[in-house]
């Protein structure tokens, strides 16, 4: 399997004011959608948050039956459950599957 570059977040988007429509957790989510095997330390690059940060959304998102994890060798191997619905009851309509699209 080949490593795609790493990808870094663009400056505008960590200033102080900035902001963007998705949560963190919908960022980890997509992440680890586009490669379940991701390390969390990339993981955390590529959303702009510590490491331990995506530790903690990894557990809450485990927690919420959304995220398994597995080991495979030496590696975390990510399953999310794309069935599941958003937890807003403004987006309970819609699926996991749906929100990952958006990182496609």
């Amino acid at each position: 399997m080949t490593k795609e570059p790493k990808r870094k977040i663009p400056e505008s988007t960590k200033k102080n004011g900035q902001w963007t429509f998705l949560s963190n957790h919908a960022h980890v989510l997509i992440c680890l959608s586009k490669d379940p095997e991701m390390r969390l330390k990339d993981v955390a690059q590529l959303v702009g948050i510590t490491e331990r940060a995506v530790q903690t959304i990894v557990k809450d998102l485990a927690d919420a039956e959304i995220l398994e994890k597995s080991k495979d060798g030496r590696r975390n191997q990510y399953l999310i459950q794309t069935e599941q619905k958003l937890r807003h009851p403004l987006e309970s309509n819609h699926s996991i599957l749906e929100l990952l699209s958006l990182g496609k």
